[in-house]
């Protein structure tokens, strides 16, 4: 009897679910149709980006890190799977190299694969760095 009860109280539910479009995706199917508003994947214009460190500074995730070698030069590295996707990076940025777009990251097992390098600087080395003093005689 209450098995009979329990049915009959979901009957009205399922009637109305049967007859109403869904709303789920069918993702795998057919591509996914993206929001212009979805922030994704982490994009620099290697050009702009000066290596100030503000993005990295301001990141709540720690997604983004600074590498600077002895030579003065730079390397930005992005952690997608710390990265929280909150647009932080992009909005403390002065010079505007950073911004999200809506792709996806790659999925993978690895997270090594996912460690992707936005930007390498290596300083230039100016001819008189190269030269080494001659001894005196």
């Amino acid at each position: 009897m209450l098995r009979l009860r329990s049915i009959i109280y979901l009957l009205p539910d399922l009637i109305h679910t049967l007859f109403t479009r869904r709303t789920t995706v069918r993702y795998p199917f057919e591509p996914l149709e993206l929001p212009s508003y979805f922030r994704g994947r982490i994009v620099v214009d290697a050009e702009q980006c000066r290596g100030c460190g503000a993005c990295v500074r301001d990141c709540p995730s720690t997604g983004l890190r600074l590498r600077r070698d002895e030579h003065g030069g730079y390397r930005l590295l992005h952690y997608p799977d710390c990265c929280a996707n909150c647009g932080q990076c992009e909005a403390s940025c002065p010079t505007g190299a950073l911004r999200l777009v809506s792709a996806y990251v790659a999925p993978t097992h690895a997270r090594e694969e996912l460690v992707e390098t936005l930007v390498e600087r290596n300083r230039e080395l100016k001819r008189s760095d190269t030269s080494q003093a001659r001894p005196s005689l």
